[in-house]
């Protein structure tokens, strides 16, 4: 990865809405190049998806959130690719990662509901041929998401005790 791509990657983790052609101006680039370079970018797949991070504590429609540990029994021919792909593949999953450590595979997913939420370990998840066992951990509180202080008040207090 080229230093220009490298720059861009930055800026755009940092607020994805800044448009290439300020993007341009920041880098002292022309835009023309910096389009070029993001184009690129998304065809190599390095940027994946452009997206907003929401905070649920303070929206309305609050949804259940849940880490799930899952201890899997890997396939003979093709690893973890192929159960990790199953659960993935499930509409409340909104992360899965292989990990390492206690549990093979870490899966975050969102419910309307702490029942919707154990309804689908218990009859979709755990139910799986290759999951050996599941451990749900309920998000009660975000502090950072993404990198970002959730709290917009504890961020300005950062700022103010850092600066001061």
């Amino acid at each position: 990865m080229n230093k220009l791509e490298t720059d861009i990657l930055k800026i755009l983790q940092e607020d994805c809405r800044i448009a290439p052609a300020q993007v341009a101006v920041m880098l002292g680039k022309e835009e023309a190049q910096v389009i070029a370079a993001i184009e690129e970018l998304e065809r190599r797949g390095v940027i994946v998806k452009y997206t907003a991070i929401l905070n649920s504590e303070v929206m309305e429609d609050e949804l259940v959130q849940a880490l799930i540990e899952v201890k899997v029994s890997p396939q003979k021919s093709s690893g973890f690719d192929a159960i990790a792909e199953e659960i993935y593949r499930f509409e409340e999953v909104t992360s899965c990662y292989l990990m390492s450590g206690g549990f093979d595979l870490a899966v975050f997913i969102e419910g309307k509901s702490l029942r919707s939420v154990a309804q689908f370990v218990s009859e979709r998840l755990s139910t799986l041929d290759c999951v050996l066992s599941t451990a749900t951990h309920f998000i009660l509180k975000k502090y950072k998401i993404e990198g970002t202080i959730a709290d917009k008040e504890d961020e300005a207090r950062s700022r103010i005790s850092v600066h001061a």
